[in-house]
């Protein structure tokens, strides 16, 4: 506590600062012109500590980098006496004492400038000492707090260099509001970075939102402030006022905030990490264990805002407690391993769904507490769910009080708009060129790994990630040093990310959405890949549902939308999404999108269901789906769950309660998703009756899939089947319970020694009109 850490100076000598008005929050106005500090040399000779007449300016000026220079408390002599110096600083104090550990009586500090400053030399003292200062006001109020500057760096060396090298993986850890005990006394350490800047206080409830209160402490070339504030509780609000080059304060939440309030406000909040008992220790010691591409994985995608509300209460939003008890039920339900959620973290504006990130390290406080959201998690593993989330690395929104411009320059975007700018989304893009910028992305990919013991990580819009042209005009765009399209600085960031996340986390893993021909997206980084686990194939989505939405009648025309995705089915490990994407900006429902009458309608979705589900690849579908919402999704409402009493939309929820029971039963569904020898073609060259089939194989049998994408029944056809005997029907879409008309098979068919479609044997099948059949045959 007594050596005091040498500081670095900023580059640019400190100047009288002249104030630009705050945004949000509004600090008290009470910043006067200082008295200048006349007697500045007198007081250094009289304590002898060496400070200067510059160095006091400066802290009355607020243009101090390194307050603890002066305050605190100091080595000094005076008068021919040792003893230590403190100062004290509150600009708004009329009087302060002192309260000395093991000393019965208080003392007074001499006032050594009317704007704040008092000081105390005391003879023979020597270190360690510890003390508490007692500020008065002209108001007759009084605060007792132990001083802030007496207190060595919370962050260290290492720290600082990591930080630097881009290799902090667990910044979150030391970076932001951390609530630590120092040297016995409990307070909260804060720490930002912010190079440019000239001057960082941190403001807050417990300061009155005044920046001359608690200037931090540079740590020099780093670019990172520091300060232990003492007393400061969880639920603490506060943000950082930062002094520019150009001597304008700017009011920044913390990059690194675990907790925000809720919007409209923008102030970060103090959170306590350590309150949630986990009790999944099960689940995670599986889960180290999970060879995801050989097991069923099919998603549940939530918009945690509109998936239910409570309307008898005003429509408001089911808390993180409330949904995690009627969430995973729902889940379990339908038989899916995993739920999705659209972006959790912290983000000012409900119509961006959460993709406009201004928190990356907070649950948003719409639902809850960092500690609710953990309750959220904690459940669904206990109940054998997993949980994924949508993270948005690819760009930030322009708020003026988040990362934007962050020290008065661009710090966490480009500068250069070329690189720095989607103009379609008008949102910033990340400099993965830099090594800080980096390492708040990875650090903030494991904090949720770490901290909210999450599944996978489902990384949103890729593809512009990694073009350099992607979505910009000739000539608005810079080429790389190669000369290419390629965003080299971007590609070698998500390698690196998804090195870490599997060497840090094994059993984790990670979902890219990219819809471009770019290669190896979900190879391992050490064969040329981007490392990814999975990647979601939209190319295959948006054929099925262009096939789909055509009329029966033209369907034969266009077979090879459904057969061109088996192409390069095993070129990546594929998740077959029907997401949120797919059912807003009039796109309308996934029930809207089928031809037909009604009766159509809904076979046709019955049908489109049982493709994808027998179909090679991870499932994916969005809230909604498993009642067939008739609707848009809209995100300011629930979704319509009255329409799940109508008996069309009932039988909907049935035919996905038996796919996906089917599904995680079948190991022929899944055991080989990513290699050739679980799939194979009987035939789809019958363009005239629109009739599908194919083979899904596992290690102890096979299943026959066979689809009829017209509203004709196919009675008697004959289909190719690998093995004779016994073929036990295990599903039909057109199942009267699903709303079906019934033609069927009566649960099983039989093989016979007649080649057909290239196959030994064959049997009649009975097709029903727009429906799927699956025959399933054991031990071979």
């Amino acid at each position: 506590m007594a050596k005091k850490t040498p500081v670095t100076k900023p580059a640019t000598k400190p100047r009288t600062t002249k104030r630009a008005a705050a945004k949000q929050p509004p600090p008290l106005e009470q910043h006067h012109t200082p008295v200048p500090f006349a007697s500045a040399n007198r007081i250094r000779a009289e304590f002898g500590d060496g400070v200067s007449p510059d160095e006091f300016n400066a802290l009355l000026h607020c243009t101090c980098y390194n307050p603890h220079r002066l305050l605190g408390a100091h080595r000094a002599t005076w008068q021919g006496k040792s003893g230590i110096v403190i100062r004290a600083w509150h600009p708004d104090a009329v009087r302060v004492e002192i309260f000395i550990e093991r000393k019965r009586e208080a003392r007074q500090l001499e006032r050594l400038h009317l704007n704040g400053l008092f000081g105390i030399f005391i003879p023979d003292a020597t270190f360690p000492i510890h003390y508490k200062l007692k500020y008065y006001f002209a108001a007759g109020d009084s605060w007792t707090t132990a001083d802030p500057y007496h207190f060595e760096p919370s962050v260290s060396d290492l720290d600082l260099w990591l930080h630097g090298e881009g290799n902090h993986l667990h910044a979150y850890r030391k970076l932001g509001a951390q609530m630590i005990t120092f040297n016995g006394v409990e307070g909260v350490s804060f720490c930002v970075w912010a190079p440019s800047a000239k001057r960082v206080s941190i403001i807050g409830d417990f300061n009155r939102w005044d920046g001359r209160v608690n200037p931090m402490r540079s740590m020099g070339s780093s670019g990172m402030w520091e300060l232990f504030v003492p007393g400061v509780k969880a639920g603490t609000g506060y943000k950082f006022e930062i002094l520019t080059q150009d001597e304008h304060l700017r009011y920044k939440a913390d990059p690194y905030a675990f907790a925000f309030d809720l919007r409209p406000s923008t102030h970060s909040k103090v959170a306590d990490q350590a309150i949630h008992h986990w009790r999944d220790a099960e689940y995670m010691e599986r889960l180290r264990e999970r060879h995801y591409l050989s097991e069923p994985m099919a998603i549940y995608e939530v918009h945690l805002g509109s998936w239910m509300r409570v309307p008898e209460e005003g429509n408001r939003w089911l808390n993180y407690r409330e949904l995690a008890t009627r969430l995973v039920p729902h889940a379990k339900r339908y038989h899916f391993t995993h739920i999705e959620l659209l972006p959790v973290s912290e983000h000012p504006f409900d119509g961006s769904w959460g993709y406009q990130v201004t928190g990356y390290y907070a649950p948003t406080s719409r639902f809850g507490t960092p500690d609710d959201f953990k309750f959220f998690v904690d459940y669904c593993h206990q109940h054998g769910i997993g949980v994924i989330l949508d993270w948005v690395p690819a760009h930030f929104p322009k708020d003026d009080f988040a990362l934007r411009w962050f020290d008065g320059t661009a710090l966490y975007e480009h500068a250069d708009p070329r690189k720095g700018e989607h103009k379609d989304w008008g949102t910033l893009i990340f400099n993965y060129g830099r090594n800080e910028v980096k390492n708040f992305l990875l650090s903030n990919a494991l904090y949720w790994l770490d901290h909210f013991h999450i599944d996978g990580l489902r990384v949103d819009a890729v593809a512009s990630m990694l073009y350099l042209d992607y979505s910009r005009k000739p000539g608005e765009w810079e080429p790389n040093k190669f000369g290419g399209n390629e965003n080299l600085e971007a590609i070698a960031f998500l390698r690196q990310l998804n090195e870490v996340v599997h060497a840090e986390y094994p059993g984790r893993f990670t979902v890219a959405e990219e819809s471009t021909a770019f290669q190896g997206v979900s190879r391992p980084t050490s064969q040329g890949g981007l490392g990814f686990t999975f990647k979601w194939n939209m190319g295959w989505m948006n054929d099925t549902l262009k096939y789909f939405e055509k009329d029966p009648i033209h369907r034969r025309f266009h077979q090879d939308d459904l057969t061109f995705a088996l192409v390069y089915q095993y070129t990546e490990n594929f998740v077959l999404p029907f997401s949120h994407d797919e059912v807003v900006h009039g796109k309308g429902s996934m029930l809207a999108k089928m031809p037909g009458d009604e009766w159509q309608q809904f076979a046709n979705l019955r049908l489109l269901y049982s493709y994808m589900y027998a179909h090679p690849g991870k499932k994916l579908l969005f809230m909604g789906a498993e009642f067939a919402q008739g609707s848009e999704w809209n995100f300011d409402r629930s979704l319509d769950w009255h329409q799940a009493s109508h008996p069309m939309h009932k039988g909907i929820e049935r035919c996905l309660e038996a796919l996906g029971r089917i599904y995680r039963q079948c190991r022929e569904f899944w055991i080989f998703d990513n290699e050739p020898i679980g799939f194979r073609w009987i035939d789809f060259k019958d363009h005239d009756a629109s009739i599908m089939s194919y083979v899904r194989q596992g290690p102890e049998g096979h299943i026959v899939c066979v689809f009829n994408f017209t509203p004709v029944p196919r009675l008697g056809y004959r289909v190719g089947t690998p093995a004779g005997g016994d073929y036990e029907e295990i599903y039909n879409s057109d199942a009267t319970e699903f709303g079906g008309s019934g033609v069927g098979n009566y649960g099983r068919v039989m093989a016979q020694d007649v080649p057909w479609h290239g196959c030994k044997f064959s049997a009649h099948v009975n097709i029903p009109p727009l429906g799927a059949v699956f025959f399933r045959k054991k031990g071979l």
